[in-house]
């Protein structure tokens, strides 16, 4: 794609996974290796379809089941193989990982007040905070923008993507919460010069079903 000056620069493209089976209940999922259920499936081949007119030249996941088979679903049209980073990961929660929200409100209750008032700083126990889990993000951002050229995908996790976006917004991770990142939602970037410039946020595709 062209710049205002005729330039050329990347476009990048940076999905959620699709939908998981969580078991009922809002959850602390973190790290936790679930894989895609079906409607998370579906939503990837949609996705697939979606991006098949888009020439990427490299796709990176984490090596969580979820953000692989997104990646790999993906790549399928593109005869690419997925690159797969531990940098990439979704937040480390700790001895929070895979407990409902309502039992750490009810046994916790100091910390899940503090995580509320802190969602930067905070940190459960054994696990790391926003804060920490950027630092490896944002390196390894960093990382691809001045190793790869041409248009990549990223299929990320919902706080890893919320990290990403807060960087390039310039927004302070305070607010990460104020950006949605539904299950198989597709976010556009461009980059040029060292700057980024949202094209679009948060894109869903309805899935149709037979």
């Amino acid at each position: 794609m062209k710049s205002s000056s005729g330039s050329y620069f990347p476009i990048s493209s940076l999905i959620r996974h699709g939908a998981i089976k969580t078991k009922g209940g809002k959850r602390f999922i973190g790290q936790l290796d679930l894989p895609l259920s079906e409607l998370g499936i579906n939503q990837a081949n949609r996705l697939k379809e979606e991006l098949s007119c888009v020439r990427l030249n490299s796709i990176f996941c984490s090596d969580l089941q979820r953000s692989r088979q997104m990646a790999e679903i993906i790549a399928e049209k593109h005869n690419l193989r997925p690159t797969v980073s531990l940098s990439l990961r979704e937040i480390y929660l700790g001895e929070w990982e895979g407990r409902y929200f309502e039992e750490i409100r009810r046994k916790f209750p100091q910390d899940f007040m503090q995580r509320g008032k802190d969602i930067a700083n905070f940190c459960p126990p054994g696990g790391e905070s926003f804060s920490q889990c950027s630092q490896r993000v944002l390196a390894k951002l960093d990382e691809l923008m001045q190793r790869t050229t041409g248009n990549i995908l990223i299929a990320g996790h919902a706080g890893v993507n919320r990290v990403l976006l807060c960087h390039m917004l310039g927004m302070p991770l305070e607010n990460l919460f104020r950006i949605s990142q539904d299950y198989g939602c597709l976010n556009i970037i461009g980059y040029e010069k060292g700057k980024y410039r949202i094209k679009l946020l948060n894109r869903q595709f309805r899935i149709v079903t037979l």
